[in-house]
């Protein structure tokens, strides 16, 4: 079994937590996330393809997708490795939770998500519906509002 954990922080007042639990390289992955912050409404929710925070949320590059695919919601046929799609908050004063299981994310093998960013938007994802590229890349989901890089943990 593999525990990750991933501490997010970002410019707009938001914070999470988000912890991803896997028994094995061939089972479902379990992530439950946590935020405080974030504002009414629906949030894309996404893994980027880098462990990289030195220009804040910025410099995480774009939702990993290394099977060079549309973008998508969670539980469409074809997606990014990294789309989680979207979180739905009742308010900034309340905290946010979800908790789901995954087929495609893994915390094993060379498509590992260890190391990689998890990133929280300021807007709504369409899933790859809006009829645009930027739809197909990212979903249109908007500022960066809170990230973090994905660790191993006990």
């Amino acid at each position: 079994m593999v525990n990750a954990i991933c501490i997010l922080k970002g410019d707009e007042g938001v914070t999470g937590v988000v912890r991803f639990k896997q028994e094995s390289a061939e089972s479902k992955i379990l992530i439950s996330a946590e935020f405080n912050g974030l504002p009414e409404g629906k949030h894309g929710f996404h893994i980027h393809e880098f462990g990289d925070n030195t220009n804040g949320c910025l410099s995480t590059g774009g939702h990993f997708n290394p099977l060079g695919v549309n973008h998508g919601d969670r539980t469409a046929a074809v997606r990014h490795v990294g789309d989680m799609g979207n979180v739905v908050s009742q308010g900034a004063e309340q905290v946010t939770k979800v908790e789901f299981e995954d087929h495609l994310i893994t915390l094993f093998g060379p498509l590992s998500a260890i190391g990689r960013t998890v990133v929280i938007h300021g807007g709504e994802d369409d899933l790859g519906l809006g009829g645009n590229a930027g739809s197909l890349a990212n979903g249109n989901a908007g500022s960066r509002s809170a990230c973090g890089v994905i660790g191993i943990t006990n």
